[in-house]
């Protein structure tokens, strides 16, 4: 039950990739697998509730959470999670919202973000993100409507502010300028809060390396017989690599971090503590799963994160590509 006055408040982002763990999925790992044995996604998705159980979390923002999609055994993930969990309340809007892909035996998929949360969740939106162009109109026909979903927690308002959750997950192939076209309205959407002199916490998937990261990851990511060659616009390794090549890059999060406070600062941001993903085939030289290498995923806020508060719970690492990240805002004395 959660406190009807909280003076804290501890927030986690999570990508779990559907429940598919370190599945090697055709879709981002160079694997040939599409649909999951539908036992293997439930035993993943007990322990992604044993996870937020443990680390019991009042409001949960996740990325790539399937409802009723075939490769996932047509389980409605956000009701498995309300089912299993001590989280109350959720809203979900669908990034990835196709009756039946004509690849692979991919079938029915129904996947996007959600927010659950100890308390009632109110005022839910879906802000649409840009389209990508560098592909063609039939593969946009099937592809990924991605979103920012923001929400209103009453029970959180102070001094008259209201209080919102905001959660993103943005492009990760896209060759073109739509991830900066992502971050830019993700900024904005922060800074009209910010500007209504409300209050936030936000994350996801931003797909975004610190500032200050070595970018490129071609040479890990890439599939057996593929070549990074710098021909970032015609050789397709780049488009199934989180590499993400464009002007900008590594610098796109420095206005979040200079406008904002982040659970895991600057400094400490591109520490190997702090690393939040790999692909799931990604390896060293010597065979070994590399179990993460680069940190996508963040939290924000324009109130304050109890010092030392934010953690990388890399212990997770088996159940999804992408690691949780948490947090604690303090909040003010009411």
């Amino acid at each position: 039950i959660p406190s009807t006055n909280p003076e804290q408040i501890k927030v986690v982002t999570w990508n779990i990739r559907w429940g598919g763990g370190r599945l090697e999925w055709f879709g981002d790992s160079c694997g040939e697998v599409a649909i999951a044995d539908y036992d293997s996604v439930e035993t993943t998705m007990q322990k992604i509730a044993d996870t937020l159980n443990v680390i019991d979390a009042d409001i949960v923002l996740l990325q790539e959470i399937d409802v009723e999609s075939k490769r996932s055994g047509y389980v409605n993930q956000v009701q498995f999670l309300l089912n299993n969990t001590n989280l109350n309340y959720g809203v979900y809007a669908p990034v990835w919202e196709v009756d039946f892909i004509p690849t692979d035996g991919m079938g029915r998929v129904n996947a996007g973000n959600a927010i659950l949360s100890k308390y009632k969740l109110t005022d839910a939106e879906k802000i649409k993100l840009r389209l990508r162009t560098d592909q063609s109109s039939l593969i946009n026909y099937f592809y990924l409507r991605r979103n920012i979903l923001k929400v209103k927690i009453p029970d959180l308002v102070q001094n008259n502010k209201d209080f919102y959750a905001v959660n993103i997950h943005a492009t990760a192939f896209a060759t073109d300028d739509t991830k900066q076209k992502h971050i830019s309205k993700y900024f904005e959407t922060l800074a009209e809060i910010e500007n209504g002199n409300d209050l936030f916490v936000t994350g996801g998937d931003l797909n975004s390396v610190p500032p200050g990261s070595v970018i490129d990851f071609c040479e890990s990511d890439k599939c057996e017989g593929e070549v990074c060659d710098e021909d970032y616009k015609n050789n397709e390794v780049y488009q199934a690599s989180y590499f993400n090549h464009f002007d900008g890059e590594p610098d796109i999060l420095i206005p979040f971090y200079s406008s904002y406070y982040a659970a895991v600062n600057l400094t400490d941001a591109n520490d190997t503590a702090h690393y939040t993903h790999a692909p799931s085939t990604n390896r060293t030289s010597d065979g070994s799963l590399t179990k993460y290498d680069r940190k996508l995923d963040y939290l924000f806020t324009n109130i304050n994160w109890m010092p030392g508060s934010g953690k990388t719970h890399q212990s997770a690492w088996q159940l999804s590509d992408h690691m949780p990240v948490s947090g604690i805002v303090i909040l003010w004395n009411r």
